[in-house]
């Protein structure tokens, strides 16, 4: 009897350390020498090169934190482990402990608050327009009659119906499967227009056949906060990551990472996609903050 009292004790023991620590980041990630770190496959901020290769702005920031923490902790050696995610996944592997820090493009609003914590913001995502450059649309109040694409799972029209300057506008609109077919709509003449997220539609255009026939036009319709992702209740590695992204920003690092992958050519095309800094995305540098997507107001 008492022997089996000593076997649940000591289950409960350590499910209590395995709580503790998946509470404990820093200290889960000294004990093992190892982190595990979020990314994504195919987005505007980080992408792969196949071969276990991950790249983007957000990557390599993120991979600049971890140094930061590996420094804190005194470690000699760290490795990294790096787990793709998906729109769907992310949330659940960072809870569960499979996920340490997802640096992708998740936006932090309320209601991810309540599963996650958010770093401060390192870029702040707008909503656009994309035409063709001969078009003679340069912004809202020329949409009225025109057809309008955008992909199917995302809310970019919804979002613009709410604009209060599309009041009175009357359009059409598509769905493509994904960003790719909705930019061949607008490429082929199906669609007048391409709205989604900026960094989306810049990299389609620089992608495309001919990027001087496009460009990015008129007003922002929504203005969303990116932020790397971690588990909820663990301040302390909160608190290191928060200072490594302000570390970034001081010395000037972040800014030249933004100019290496969205201001410079890059792999594997050699491509530029040539979206300069946003004056929200810079203003989230100079006062860094973990606001919610709420507390977000769109440019007059």
């Amino acid at each position: 009897m008492k022997k089996h009292l000593m076997v649940a004790a000591i289950s409960v023991l350590a499910a209590g350390t395995a709580f503790a620590q998946a509470n404990d980041t820093l200290a889960k990630i000294k004990s093992s020498g190892t982190v595990t770190f979020g990314v994504r496959e195919s987005s505007g901020l980080g992408y792969t090169l196949g071969n276990g290769k991950y790249v983007g702005f957000h990557t390599e920031m993120g991979e600049n934190i971890l140094k930061d923490v590996q420094k804190q902790l005194g470690l000699a050696k760290m490795d990294i482990k790096y787990q793709p995610v998906t729109s769907q996944n992310r949330i659940p592997l960072v809870q569960n402990g499979t996920v340490d820090i997802e640096c992708g493009s998740t936006t932090n609003n309320l209601g991810r608050q309540k599963d996650a914590a958010f770093a401060y913001t390192t870029y702040v995502e707008e909503v656009r327009i994309a035409v063709k450059a001969n078009s003679g649309i340069t912004g809202i109040k020329d949409l009225n009659g025109k057809t309008l694409v955008t992909t199917t799972g995302t809310t970019s029209v919804q979002t613009l119906r709410k604009n209060k300057r599309a009041d009175g506008l009357s359009f059409k609109e598509v769905m493509g499967k994904d960003h790719a077919d909705s930019f061949l709509m607008l490429e082929t003449g199906r669609a007048d227009a391409f709205i989604m997220d900026g960094s989306i539609l810049a990299a389609n255009i620089s992608k495309s056949k001919a990027p001087t026939d496009y460009k990015i036009v008129g007003e922002v319709l929504s203005v969303e906060p990116i932020a790397c992702m971690m588990r909820k209740d663990d301040a302390a590695f909160k608190k290191a990551v928060d200072d490594s992204i302000a570390r970034q920003i001081k010395d000037g690092s972040l800014a030249k990472l933004y100019d290496k992958w969205f201001m410079q050519p890059i792999p594997p095309n050699n491509v530029k996609i040539g979206l300069p800094l946003s004056a929200a995305t810079k203003a989230a540098w100079d006062a860094p903050n973990d606001k919610p997507m709420e507390e977000y107001k769109l440019p007059e």
